[in-house]
């Protein structure tokens, strides 16, 4: 009977635990579907972090993982290393949710671990994903080479927050879309090699727009920006960047790594 009893607990166990592991949120769904709140946190990371001995610092990164692993049911993470790349951040984090409520507790968390109270909050960005409002017509042939997915990864990240002036809200719609056909021109040929996202933060933050891009060629970056800057509707960007953050694409466990050193 008691060997029936230890059984019969286990596997519970086991199910309460698979459902836990199953509860945790699609990331690929959450980052195509619009009316998703985005938040990215950037971080510095203070002296008395280095300054404590291997086991406090092991600690600290234990603390992180478990707050990583506590809200899994509500969002996805993504994690980025500026240190080396930017003098006044160190790393960055990208929260997705489909309540801004659950970044925010996420970050409050984070923000009460050891590791945490070593951090300085530089920059916070907030937004949300929407449906595109200007879809450029791509010819038939880049629409091909658009599906086939890249032979290497992106590995880097850039985060360029954009405010527009008054002047481009009280213009008539068609007239943006005009504007804008012009801009999505002038990116077609960096669509292969420049992936971007756009989050939309009028109300929910000082910008208008975070613009998220990933490239594994930042010279064709730079070539993007230079041919978006050509164009008439960069004359209503008010804001463009300030900051803007250039980073690398990695695992929490190398990040944590890497500024634990």
């Amino acid at each position: 009977m008691r060997h029936r009893l230890v059984l019969t607990v286990l596997a519970l166990t086991v199910v309460a635990f698979a459902q836990v592991a199953g509860a945790e949120v699609d990331r690929e769904k959450l980052l195509k579907e619009p009316g998703v709140y985005a938040t990215f946190a950037v971080f510095k990371v203070g002296d008395q972090w280095s300054q404590m001995d291997k086991e406090a610092r092991a600690g600290g990164v234990a603390e992180v993982k478990k707050v990583f692993q506590k809200h899994a049911d509500n969002l996805t993470v993504d994690t980025y290393l500026l240190r080396g790349l930017s003098e006044k951040a160190d790393f960055f984090l990208r929260v997705h949710s489909k309540e801004m409520l659950h970044n925010q507790n996420f970050l409050v968390d984070l923000m009460g671990t050891t590791f945490g109270k070593a951090l300085r909050n530089t920059d916070t960005f907030n937004g949300i994903t929407k449906a595109l409002n200007y879809v450029p017509k791509f010819p038939d042939d880049l629409k091909t080479e658009l599906k086939t997915p890249p032979p290497q990864g992106n590995p880097y990240v850039v985060v360029v927050p954009v405010r527009k002036d008054a002047d481009w809200w009280l213009m008539p719609q068609d007239a943006r879309t005009a504007l804008m056909k012009e801009h999505a021109d002038a990116t077609l040929v960096y669509l292969k090699t420049v992936k971007r996202k756009l989050y939309h933060s009028s109300g929910l933050d000082d910008l208008d727009f975070i613009t998220y891009f990933e490239t594994a060629k930042l010279d064709d970056f730079n070539n993007l920006v230079t041919a978006l800057l050509q164009v008439k509707e960069n004359h209503h960007n008010k804001q463009f960047g300030e900051p803007t953050l250039l980073g690398t694409i990695r695992p929490l466990d190398e990040i944590l790594e890497i500024l634990s050193r």
